[in-house]
């Protein structure tokens, strides 16, 4: 089976049960696939509950994805990542530098994302 990454608010909404914000290509990649995030999404649930922009606190909220959806952090190594992120100039967002670079580090593997910037500049982003 392929994998597929998870943007941040893919896997929030996937935790939450909204998959009615959904499109129904983001449900067949989410089914077809094995699902990944960067350990970059989860430093962001880490900051937006700091915020307040979310109420579950980031290990909570891995543990929902990875007990009911079996979502795993990739494991590859940040060096790789960080020499596909440098060369962005489409975004400052570290988040979502870092998020894409995630997933084209692992051979330009599908992201799930409803952002249109990530979708406009990754091929490989799907909504």
């Amino acid at each position: 089976m392929s994998v597929a990454y998870l943007d941040t608010h893919v896997a929030i909404y996937l935790a939450d049960g909204m998959v009615d914000e959904f499109s129904k290509e983001a449900k067949r990649q989410i089914e077809a696939n094995d699902l990944l995030i960067s350990p970059m999404v989860y430093i962001e649930f880490d900051y937006m509950y700091r915020r307040e922009r979310i109420s579950m606190p980031a290990k909570k909220l891995f543990n929902i994805l990875n007990t009911d959806f079996g979502v795993q952090q990739c494991q590859i190594p940040f060096a790789r990542v960080a020499a596909e992120a440098v060369d962005f100039r489409w975004t400052d967002d570290p988040f979502d530098r870092i998020i894409t670079a995630q997933a084209m580090a692992n051979h330009n593997a599908s992201l799930i994302t409803k952002d249109r910037n990530i979708r406009k500049h990754y091929k490989a982003a799907a909504w």
